[in-house]
């Protein structure tokens, strides 16, 4: 049973999260800092306030998704690294929708979630159907497709008519279209009492807690639905083990390779709308990526490109990111310190064999 847990994705992934948080404290230790002191600063950073836990889940939602995205292209044979690009359309898209279409909350959050939804499926399937159509690798045309979307962002969020006066950004969507829990109610005379009186959630009513980590959620459960119990989804994986035999056994290959990225596109579509319905409420111009959708690459492979893992793995990166906001301030360390950390994880987690080879090397020392 020791042998099977260790031999595991699950252990893999805990060896690899181990060692890459040693690399990070050596790297700390050579350049004159106290790892065990950063890493304290990370873990109070992270849990000594309900607040700084509410950040950090805040922080994990969009990474969760577009993780989820990478992990299920990943699953059928893809390589989605236009994550980002696609975030951007889902973003863009629903601070377009959340301002210009007013309605009732009841029908404008679906609304808005549903047309993110569509644009990111829609950006997506342009990578997945230049591959089956004209055989064009979907690394090479969702790279591309990234920075047409920066672009195309910063057009249309810079038009007069779009972008709010005095800024760089466009206008705030309506209140209608926000999924911040209870946010009218918590500055009200009636919820500043309740703050005052209940101190745990008045910290956490500090924050912009919203309903995006349950929507996380519930994507990576529909996402292991669909991979698990559904036709479609065995498809898709049957395509990404072996395409020749899934041709051979009659599944149209180029369909599955449209749908596939069109799914993977309208999870990033989600993550894209979530930060901007739960947190920015804008969508600005950028002068360069944000980093979700390339972040959603190392979260897929920590949780071990499952939709249970994403969830998890992105918990875990959420959290070192907004912890490790803290060691610059607290003791003066490089946040940059963090993505080492992240990075080393990823690299240990792509050489599984190394990793069996150090723990076989333990075993014989002990014998």
């Amino acid at each position: 049973m020791k042998k099977k847990m260790t031999d595991s994705p699950l252990g893999l992934t805990l060896i690899s999260v181990f060692l890459g948080l040693l690399v990070g404290a050596l790297i700390l230790l050579i350049i004159g800092y106290n790892p065990i002191e950063a890493y304290k600063v990370i873990l109070m950073g992270i849990f000594s306030s309900p607040r700084y836990i509410s950040w950090t889940v805040i922080y994990a939602t969009p990474i969760i998704l577009t993780g989820l995205s990478v992990a299920f292209a990943f699953k059928t044979g893809l390589f989605n690294i236009g994550a980002e690009g696609q975030f951007i359309i889902g973003a863009l898209t629903a601070a377009l929708a959340g301002y210009y279409v007013p309605m009732p909350a009841l029908l404008h959050i679906p609304f808005v979630l549903l047309c993110s939804l569509t644009a990111g499926a829609l950006w997506g399937g342009i990578a997945g159907y230049l591959k089956a159509r004209y055989g064009v690798n979907e690394v090479i045309s969702t790279i591309m497709l990234n920075w047409i979307a920066l672009y195309l962002n910063n057009y249309i969020v810079l038009n007069d008519k779009i972008k709010r006066p005095g800024s760089e950004a466009t206008n705030k969507i309506l209140d209608s279209a926000k999924i911040i829990f209870f946010d009218t109610w918590k500055k009200s005379s009636e919820g500043i009492e309740f703050r005052k009186a209940h101190p745990f959630w008045g910290d956490i009513f500090r924050t912009p807690a919203n309903a995006g980590f349950l929507i996380a959620i519930l994507a990576a459960l529909i996402i292991w639905i669909i991979l698990k119990k559904t036709t479609l989804g065995y498809s898709l994986k049957a395509v990404g083990f072996n395409k020749d035999a899934a041709e051979f056994g009659g599944i149209n290959i180029k369909a599955s390779m449209i749908n596939s990225m069109a799914i993977a596109g309208a999870l990033s579509g989600l993550a894209g709308a979530v930060q901007i319905m739960g947190f920015t409420r804008e969508a600005s111009a950028l002068s360069a990526m944000e980093g979700f959708g390339f972040e959603g690459i190392s979260v897929s492979l920590i949780g071990a490109v499952h939709p249970i893992g994403c969830v998890l793995s992105g918990l875990l990166y959420g959290a070192l990111k907004y912890g490790g906001s803290k060691i610059q301030p607290a003791i003066g360390a490089p946040y940059e310190i963090i993505n080492i950390i992240m990075g080393t994880i990823v690299l240990f987690i792509s050489m599984p064999k190394l990793i069996r080879m150090m723990k076989l090397k333990k075993q014989k020392e002990r014998i």
